[in-house]
């Protein structure tokens, strides 16, 4: 967590001792999201190219953590090809070969298992740092 995002936890004007603080024990809670009237979103991050594609996913509702994360490629014969989590919901592909999309994305989640697709989300020449919205969410948990 940032130092800047750690000290809007603090009491007003106590910023800079929480920062300072050193080391604590934290305690949290994953909780469900619902970002509604929102379709999941995937920021293309900076540094992606042929060779490396990473994407933040966004406003994806339901358990609040993904357990996998997936690219199709727009090529015959291609196959799901899983993304490492880099860190947080940044999820990234090393790839051996020029990728080619458009790509489609396939996400997991961990709690409920829960498989949602976003079918040529990205587009071939898609730009870093852009977002790209899918038209697809996970239902709402009720």
């Amino acid at each position: 967590m940032s130092g800047t995002t750690f000290g809007s936890m603090a009491i007003p004007g106590q910023e800079d001792f929480l920062r300072h603080a050193g080391r604590m024990a934290i305690h949290f809670a994953r909780v469900p999201c619902n970002y509604q009237g929102l379709n999941v979103a995937f920021h293309v991050e900076e540094g992606s190219n042929p060779m490396y594609l990473a994407f933040l996913v966004e406003y994806a509702n339901g358990d609040g953590d993904l357990s996998l994360v997936e690219v199709l490629e727009s090529t015959p014969g291609a196959t799901w090809t899983p993304l490492r989590q880099s860190w947080g919901a940044i999820w990234r592909l090393d790839s051996s070969h020029p990728l080619q999309g458009p790509f489609s994305v396939r996400l997991t989640t961990l709690t409920s298992g829960k498989t949602l697709v976003a079918s040529n989300v990205i587009p071939a020449d898609y730009v870093p740092n852009t977002v790209y919205q899918s038209a697809v969410q996970f239902s709402p948990e009720l």
